[in-house]
């Protein structure tokens, strides 16, 4: 079951809206260790179909928001769909809850929020454009280098 959400985020600027995929019931995950359960279902769809230039980017201890970030290409507009209409049934056959998913209908750019991971499908052109992997990527400073020194 999907469902349209828009959000008006402040009165001056134009509403948010995006789509709520129900990939099964709501589950206590307060126990798991994140996006570690996740990540083989999400890895072995993309390889059964054939992503492209996948990127798996550790996010833990660099951001609050997701433990993983997963960036592949799919051939086509309809190789992107098809790659994030897999995911979604697998994420529900293995019985995580509601995902957030953002630009199907066009599949240019299909975005996946699973909470733990969230998962970017891209068309070569588009992911070039983007370079989201370049941007995660990066190592942040140190303490050791950021601290003044006497």
């Amino acid at each position: 079951m999907e469902q349209t959400l828009t959000k008006q985020p402040h009165e001056d600027m134009a509403p948010i809206t995006g789509t709520v995929v129900d990939a099964g019931p709501d589950l206590d995950r307060s126990n798991e260790p994140g996006g570690d359960k996740l990540l083989p279902i999400i890895l072995s769809s993309l390889d059964d179909d054939q992503a492209q230039d996948v990127i798996n980017i550790d996010l833990r201890g660099k951001t609050s928001m997701t433990d993983a970030m997963i960036i592949c290409s799919g051939r086509s507009q309809r190789h992107v769909g098809a790659i994030a209409d897999h995911i979604l049934r697998k994420i529900k056959e293995a019985g995580y809850g509601r995902a957030q998913v953002e630009g199907l209908p066009h599949c240019d750019w299909v975005l996946i929020d699973i909470g733990d991971v969230i998962v970017h499908i891209f068309r070569p052109e588009v992911r070039d454009f983007y370079k989201l992997e370049r941007m995660w990527s990066v190592e942040l400073p140190s303490e050791e280098t950021t601290q003044p020194t006497a």
